[in-house]
């Protein structure tokens, strides 16, 4: 019944079939149904005109038209018409657009009902461009339910398919459909806990509730079954994937681990990376495969883990993969690991879109032959071409930048699917996290390495920004290095790219050459001319590196000590965060400075505020959720898996919290879904089959 085409109601043409489903993609009575109004107008009661006060936003009377009359000219032409009900009062009535049309559908005498919003002109009530429909004994007392509002678009609105019309074609859908249409799909304990009522009855009341107590139920229960079920696939893909799933076998730490581990780590590893190595390793012997996610901070040692986990599969004979963003972030990692591994017999290459035609055959070669131990790159490396011998261990850095779609190329490089460890330095909120990546095992390094200190962060408005010079000057003077950042505003490159030029000139004339060098890093440049302005900075050639956010993601600078980032209002917290653990990577105490113009939304105080009290990054991204919400944080567009049509992982954490427990409750406890009480569970899973395309990657 649900999956009967559209055009199956009454009311629905097969031309407005084919706009409803162009527009708003309804294609069956189940899409209609959970197509949910934006809000209600209560049209429940008729008031009488002489209770009418100013604190009514909207109001509906039912009486008599006394008269009509268009008055004005041009542009100030309107209809005026007067009702009178039993009250004996007066309602002004005004039409800018259609006069004449309603002027012929209107007779005076007729007795009407009338519902539009409320105003007062000179103490007397008006409504303009109001609702109007016959007066009968149908309609004498009002509505017996709130009435639903759509959302429309342009295109329908011109064929007549405004928010109301849908709303009709609903009202005949819900006489249609009956109660086992829409059966139970949660367990009856759950129903009973949370005391939901029925799903049958929780549809009928979001659309068409017989008040805003009624409409409350029917969200808390449809909101809590779309975050159950999200939670409940995630907990399927990751419990299966544990039960069953064949993983390569990491059995032994070797040779060339303990080697390193005695002789070449550089510092003492914190409890949190020994920790998340212990967790990486009890996974890869596990014999089932491993799909992690791990999490630190800026800064907290990610890489170090990572190598050493590499250097595990090397010594049980695999190769591992480590796949990087960009071509910057790329060639880091090798330099950094190369120079780590460089007295030990370990062979690490690298591979990218810029490697010479030569070079590359060289490379592929290793690693089909299996003399390869380590490939870094960028996506190049997943590529059709790139063939190992015997991949064991597939690291992907940053994952918000890489499509889902990209991880799952790495999969089919081996017979046995590699262990997968996905690292981000963006800390992503646990709401967010269980709800995103939930099929993820999840680990959280949240310990700096010693040496590192806290940055100092300082807000400063653009009347001190002599002084902001003057401090980076003391800091050049001690031999330390300097960024300057300037915003991206997606719409206007062009923009951009003269307030950066601008910029440039301004910071050319606190910081004159021959003492100081200046480089500098933007979007428009191409990939050659970016890298030798960045290595120039690297190499210490100049002391100023004046960027777009470029720059953002990984870039090791350990001399820079200060972050400056121009209108910083006009970044997310985010982007601030990462920004600034581009400095504070040497022993030095670094600093952060986050200059503005003195105009700031109430949103932007706020990032600047949370910027300055903390630098802790989990903190931080709480707070980001809360004030951009759940749609705009990286990666989750893509991912697909926060397309709530209701829920809301911010507004709606105690629902997600209880729609968790009580999910992971029948991961635990009925994996194959089985007990009677979960039959509704499972009928329902088997009815949505096909929704969850990518569930099993990521």
């Amino acid at each position: 019944m649900l999956n009967n085409p559209i055009e199956y109601i009454h009311g629905v043409s097969t031309q407005r079939g084919d706009m409803l489903r162009k527009e708003l993609q309804i294609f069956t009575f189940n899409d209609l149904l959970n197509f949910f109004p934006i809000r209600h107008v209560d049209k429940t009661k008729v008031d009488k005109i002489a209770d009418l006060t100013y604190n009514l936003e909207y109001a509906q009377v039912a009486g008599k038209i006394t008269d009509m009359e268009i008055i004005g000219e041009k542009r100030g032409r309107r209809l005026i018409a007067h009702l009178k009900d039993d009250s004996g009062e007066e309602i002004e009535l005004v039409w800018f657009q259609g006069i004449n049309w309603i002027q012929k559908a209107l007779q005076v005498g007729q007795q009407y009902l009338v519902f539009g919003k409320l105003s007062f002109f000179m103490n007397r009530p008006q409504i303009a461009h109001p609702e109007v429909e016959t007066f009968s004994a149908q309609n004498a007392t009002g509505k017996s339910f709130l009435e639903p509002i759509y959302s429309s678009t342009e295109k329908l609105k011109a064929r007549g398919l405004n928010g109301r019309a849908i709303g009709k074609f609903t009202y005949a859908l819900l006489q249609l459909v009956a109660e086992h249409d829409l059966s139970e799909n949660l367990p009856e304990s759950i129903i009973k806990k949370y005391k939901f009522i029925s799903r049958f009855e929780a549809y009928r009341h979001i659309h068409f509730p017989a008040s805003e107590k009624h409409f409350q139920h029917a969200v808390r229960r449809l909101k809590f079954e779309e975050l159950f079920f999200a939670q409940l696939r995630l907990g399927l893909i990751k419990s299966t994937r544990h039960r069953f799933s064949k993983g390569l076998v990491f059995d032994k730490v070797g040779n060339l681990f303990n080697t390193f581990y005695n002789n070449y780590l550089p510092f003492q590893l914190t409890g949190a990376q020994k920790r998340v190595l212990k967790e990486v390793r009890k996974d890869a012997g596990s014999g089932k495969q491993m799909n992690r996610l791990l999490q630190g901070d800026v800064g907290s040692g990610k890489t170090i883990v990572a190598l050493m986990m590499m250097l595990i599969a090397a010594d049980n004979g695999f190769q591992s993969v480590m796949m990087a963003p960009t071509e910057i972030l790329a060639q880091q990692h090798y330099n950094g690991i190369t120079q780590l591994l460089k007295d030990m017999p370990v062979c690490v290459k690298m591979l990218s879109g810029s490697s010479k035609a030569k070079e590359r055959r060289e490379v592929l070669k290793l690693c089909e032959d299996g003399s390869l131990h380590i490939l870094i790159g960028t996506h190049a490396v997943i590529e059709d071409k790139v063939l190992f011998k015997n991949l064991g261990f597939a690291i992907i850095d940053e994952q918000h930048k890489f499509g889902v779609a990209q991880r799952a190329q790495l999969w089919k490089k081996n017979t046995i699917p590699p262990h997968v460890l996905v690292m981000t330095a963006t800390p992503i909120p646990r709401t967010l996290a269980l709800t995103a990546y939930g099929d993820l095992d999840y680990s959280v390094m949240d310990e700096l390495p010693p040496g590192r200190q806290p940055i100092n962060t300082v807000h400063r408005f653009e009347n001190k920004r002599s002084q902001v010079m003057d401090f980076i000057k003391e800091e050049i003077g001690k031999g330390r290095q300097a960024f300057i950042i300037y915003p991206l505003i997606e719409e206007s490159s062009k923009m951009d790219y003269e307030n950066l030029m601008k910029g440039y000139e301004e910071v050319k004339s606190f910081f004159p050459e021959p003492k100081y060098w200046i480089s500098m890093v933007h979007g428009k440049m191409d990939a050659a001319q970016k890298e030798i302005n960045m290595q120039r900075f690297v190499n210490k050639d100049t002391q100023i590196m004046v960027s777009t956010t470029v720059i953002e993601v990984g870039v090791n600078v350990p001399n820079a000590t200060v972050m400056v980032i121009e209108s910083a209002e006009k970044f997310g917290l985010s982007q601030l965060h990462q920004l600034r653990g581009r400095v504070g990577r040497g022993a030095e105490k670094s600093f952060c400075i986050l200059l503005t113009g003195s105009k700031i939304s109430n949103d932007g105080r706020e990032r600047l505020k949370i910027m300055v009290a903390t630098n802790d990054g989990f903190k931080i991204a709480e707070k980001d959720l809360e004030i951009r919400g759940p749609g705009d944080i990286e990666g989750t567009q893509q991912s697909g898996l926060l397309n709530f049509k209701l829920a809301n992982i911010v507004n709606d954490k105690v629902i997600l919290e209880a729609a968790r427990e009580a999910a992971e409750n029948i991961v635990e406890n009925d994996p194959d879904i089985i007990v009677a009480e979960n039959l509704p569970v499972k009928n329902y899973l088997h009815q949505q089959k096909g929704k969850t395309v990518w569930s099993k990657i990521s």
